[in-house]
C-alpha cells in the first residue's frame, strides 16, 4: 500500500556568529513528529553551546562522513566519549544529566544531526546513560546509485548493534541522480524525510534543503511503501521514522515530561546541583 503525504513541517535557519549555523525542524504541535521532538541539522566549528541540563528525553548525536573533525562529548556521570565522522552518541537524560557537546579540533567543522527523541513516560525518571556506535560499526545497504547507512533500527535486512530506549530509525540516504529506493514503513509507524544536501523526490513531491520543508508521512493502520527519487545532481536525505507515544509534552526548554510533576521535581534536582557538574 502507498500513502500520501500528511503535511509538511517547516525548518528554520538558526546561526550562532560564524561558528555554529543550522537548520531547525520543530513541530508546531508536539505530535507531528512523536516520537521525535525535533532536530537541528547543523555546522559547528568552536565551542558555541555551555554545559546544559536535559532531562525527560533522549539527546542523540550523528555525524556525518564529511565532518572535518569529529565531537568531543561529555556529560555528568563521566561519560568521555569522541564521536568520529559517521559515528552517533545517545545521551538518554532520564531524570537528568549535565552535558557539553564541542569539535574535538577547534576551527575544523563538524556536519551533524542533533536529534531530539522523547522517552516513554515509564522510563523518564530512569538513572542517565549513554550509548555510542562507532563509525566502521555501522550497517552499510547499497543499492543500484543508492547509498543507506543504518545508525539507528533496521533497513535492508541489516540493523544498528544499539539498542536504544525508545525504538526508532535512523537512515542516512545517499542517492545518485535518478536513483530510486524503496521505503517500507510498518503499519503504525510515522517517518518524515530532512533534506541535507540537494533535492529528491518523495511519492512524486520534490523537495530540498532550500525549501526548508521536511515531508511528513502520518501513521497508517496498514503498512505502507514510499518511493524516494534523487534528482539532478544527486541528494542525501535523513529518513526517520517511529512510532508515536501519544503523551503529553511539558517542557521547560531543556527539560521535557510526560508529567508536570516530574518537570518540576527535574528542574529543582538541577538548581540543587543533584544533576552534577562538567
Amino acid at each position: 500500500m502507498t500513502a500520501t503525504i500528511a503535511n509538511v513541517a517547516r525548518m528554520q535557519r538558526a546561526n550562532r556568529g560564524t561558528q555554529f549555523r543550522a537548520y531547525r525542524l520543530h513541530g508546531d504541535d508536539p505530535a507531528q513528529l512523536d516520537p521525535f521532538m525535533g532536530v537541528d541539522h547543523a555546522w559547528m566549528s568552536a565551542p558555541t553551546f555551555p554545559p546544559h541540563p536535559h532531562a525527560g528525553f533522549s539527546a542523540v548525536t550523528y555525524l556525518f562522513l564529511d565532518s572535518e573533525t569529529g565531537i568531543a562529548n561529555r556529560d555528568s556521570k563521566g561519560n568521555r566519549t569522541l564521536i568520529e565522522p559517521g559515528g552517533l552518541h545517545w545521551t538518554a537524560a532520564g531524570r537528568g544529566v549535565v552535558h557539553e557537546e564541542n569539535p574535538a579540533v577547534l576551527g575544523s567543522t563538524t556536519h551533524l544531526l542533533q536529534i531530539f527523541v522523547n522517552l516513554p513516560e515509564s522510563r523518564q525518571t530512569d538513572a542517565p546513560f549513554a550509548l555510542a556506535l562507532k563509525p566502521q560499526d555501522v550497517p552499510v545497504v547499497q543499492r543500484p546509485g543508492v547509498r543507506v547507512r543504518v545508525p539507528l533500527g533496521s533497513f535492508g535486512g541489516v540493523s544498528s548493534p544499539l539498542t536504544p530506549p525508545t525504538d526508532v530509525t535512523l537512515l542516512d540516504v545517499t542517492l545518485e541522480e535518478g536513483a530510486e529506493l524503496e521505503l517500507p514503513i510498518p503499519a503504525g509507524q510515522r517517518a518524515f524525510f530532512m533534506p541535507v544536501f540537494g533535492s529528491a523526490e518523495i511519492d512524486g513531491q520534490t523537495f530540498g534543503l532550500e525549501d526548508l520543508g521536511a515531508p511528513i508521512l502520518s501513521t497508517a493502520t496498514d503498512a505502507t511503501t514510499h518511493r524516494l527519487v534523487g534528482k539532478p545532481g544527486g541528494a542525501k536525505v535523513a529518513v526517520f521514522i517511529g512510532t508515536p507515544l501519544h503523551q503529553p509534552v511539558l517542557s521547560n526548554g531543556p527539560m521535557a515530561f510526560a508529567s508536570r510533576d516530574n518537570l518540576a521535581a527535574a528542574a529543582a534536582a538541577y538548581h540543587r546541583g543533584d544533576m552534577g557538574s562538567l
